[in-house]
């Protein structure tokens, strides 16, 4: 009996690949990266795709893949079983074994010495690569130490390269490269080849395995450990480029002992804006005619603390692009973010006439500078705006790209698909932000602190829209949280309806650090929660928008409307085959 060719072929996701092959799942993202023959994907959507199973089962049968669990595989078990979680001092002991230096906990058997065989066999910097690979895809997914996920390297080392003049880019020799909060190195080390690099970390785990990686790879970079705002291990060098994912959200960023620190070109940066510290930090160390890159949490562009300050990029012509990216290219949340894109003019430069606007917001982040090269970044026509400086001095001074880039549809199906897979994606992350709270006793039974007690005490610091904790003593979020409180709102509400923070008459219960922090994490999820609703109302308004827009001019269809086309086009070339 014949085969039915019109029975849907069977399908597999990249999970299912990597348990037929027994390998993880960053090593079937590294398949699909690496080699051009992987089957491509046969049905499902950008964000999960699906493969037909057939052609992945003839794939790893070529390869060879899947027979046995591989020896890294194993090591990589050898690794977890050792040292559990701690997936850094892992890395580090295998660097150093590698390197042949001290480490304060070396490998054990059996893990030392399968590490010596894989090296002689695949070489030690391609092994360690793939370890450290295996360590960013795993810390994603369990929420360890923050790191820069592939995605986002390939991403910012795309906008790092020569592009358009206008995005911030230009043709000039690229000789040094700074990364004041380099982490692991990934920014650092994958920009710009034959550059001498310059990268700073606090973390001294984090600093060992950047430096394990620069020395495996061949790289020429120059390493500092301590804080970088604080203590500036390179305060006289100009870099031609500044490659930088600062930490977010630091209100301890020691704002009161640089107040009057040279790097504030544009402005102190308030307390609660520790992002626009480190903006302007890499700025001062660029160099006359480099540029500066920076990935940014989506809020950096119009929070209401920092707008002076980026009124101060805009006015001076230093912001040359900033560009907003599709959200899960971040280890640490899943939030959308930005790469601000920021120039030093060099003397008899133009005047800047436009800041560039790209919304690559829709793109799929396992798609999205897959390749070589900036033509993978490269966005479409509909996704720029060039938008002039006095279009941006308004009284909020949004850098948001979303706000000006006004889409022109030209595929109406591919891009409704794209926007209907987002919502998707934002609604199962509210539903995953919003915490599940159980019920309480109806009233907190602690003694309450005024707000305005704390800050004649030195407690807490009223620099910007919101209060910050100065002590260790008081969480931030859960001062903030209760603040929010609606005896509070009353309390701050003007006669005219204005919600000015009240600090005399504010008041918060007085409870320990850890019930403190518990109360924190529940409400940084609902302020979360909040921007991701505010976001899934942007959406809203793009999706339905281009379908009002594309049901009206023909492009798209109805779904019973497209059944019966489809149904009429297959009745009539059945006439016409007859």
């Amino acid at each position: 009996m014949a085969a039915d060719e019109s029975a849907p072929a069977a399908v597999v996701t990249a999970a299912e690949i990597a348990r037929l092959a027994r390998v993880t799942r960053a090593a079937v993202s590294n398949w699909r990266r690496r080699h051009p023959d992987f089957p491509r994907p046969a049905a499902g959507t950008a964000t999960s795709p699906l493969f037909a199973l057939t052609e992945v089962q003839q794939w790893l049968d070529r390869q060879g893949k899947g027979r046995e669990t591989s020896a890294e595989v194993d090591l990589w078990h050898e690794l977890r079983a050792q040292y559990g979680d701690n997936l850094l001092t892992a890395l580090g002991a295998v660097g150093a074994q590698l390197l042949g230096t001290a480490v304060e906990q070396s490998l054990a058997e059996p893990a030392a010495t399968a590490l010596t065989a894989l090296s002689a066999e695949r070489g030690a910097h391609a092994l360690y690569a793939d370890l450290v690979e295996r360590c960013i895809a795993s810390t994603t997914r369990s929420g360890g130490e923050p790191m820069t996920t592939l995605a986002l390297e390939r991403i910012v080392a795309a906008f790092a390269g020569p592009a358009d003049e206008a995005a911030g880019a230009s043709d000039r020799t690229i000789g040094t490269v700074y990364d004041p909060a380099c982490g692991i190195g990934t920014l650092l080390l994958s920009a710009v080849p034959g550059a001498h690099r310059y990268g700073q970390e606090l973390n001294p785990a984090t600093a060992a395995i950047a430096e394990f990686r620069a020395r495996l790879g061949g790289r020429t970079a120059t390493l500092a450990r301590g804080d970088s705002l604080r203590k500036d291990a390179f305060p006289d060098l100009r870099a031609d480029l500044v490659v930088c994912e600062p930490p977010v959200g630091v209100a301890d960023w020691g704002r009161d002992d640089l107040l009057l620190d040279p790097r504030w070109e544009l402005g102190v940066p308030p307390r609660s804006e520790s992002e626009l510290a480190w903006v302007q930090h890499c700025y001062a160390h660029t160099a006359p005619g480099g540029r500066a890159l920076l990935v940014l949490p989506s809020s950096v562009a119009y929070r209401k603390a920092g707008r002076r300050i980026r009124a101060e990029l805009v006015r001076r012509g230093l912001l040359a692009s900033v560009v907003a990216l599709p959200p899960g290219l971040m280890s640490s949340h899943s939030q959308p973010v930005h790469l601000w894109i920021l120039r030093r003019p060099a003397q008899g430069d133009p005047a800047p006439t436009h800041i560039r606007m790209i919304d690559l917001s829709t793109a799929d982040p396992d798609h999205i500078g897959n390749g070589i090269g900036m033509k993978d970044c490269a966005p479409a026509p509909e996704q720029i705006a060039d938008i002039p400086p006095v279009d941006i001095l308004d009284d909020d001074v949004d850098l948001s790209p979303g706000r000006y880039v006004t889409l022109h549809h030209g595929d109406y199906p591919v891009e409704y698909a794209a926007l209907r897979d987002r919502v998707q994606s934002i609604a199962r992350g509210l539903l995953d932000l919003l915490p599940e709270l159980p019920a309480g006793p109806g009233r907190i039974e602690a003694a309450p602190m005024g707000l305005g007690d704390l800050v004649r005490g030195g407690l807490v610091d009223l620099d910007g829209t919101e209060p910050t904790s100065r002590t260790d003593q008081l969480d931030t979020d859960y001062l903030r949280g209760f603040l929010r409180s609606a005896a509070n709102t009353r309390r701050s509400t003007t006669a005219s309806g204005t919600l000015r923070l009240n600090a005399s008459g504010a008041q918060v219960p007085q409870m320990d650090i850890g019930r403190q922090r518990e109360y924190g994490e529940a409400f940084r999820r609902l302020t979360a929660f909040e921007e991701l609703l505010r976001e899934a109302a942007a959406v809203g308004d793009r999706v339905g928008a281009l379908a009002y827009d594309g049901l009206t001019k023909g492009a798209l269809l109805p779904p019973s409307a497209a059944a019966s086309a489809s149904s009429g086009k297959s009745e009539s070339q059945e006439a016409q085959d007859q």
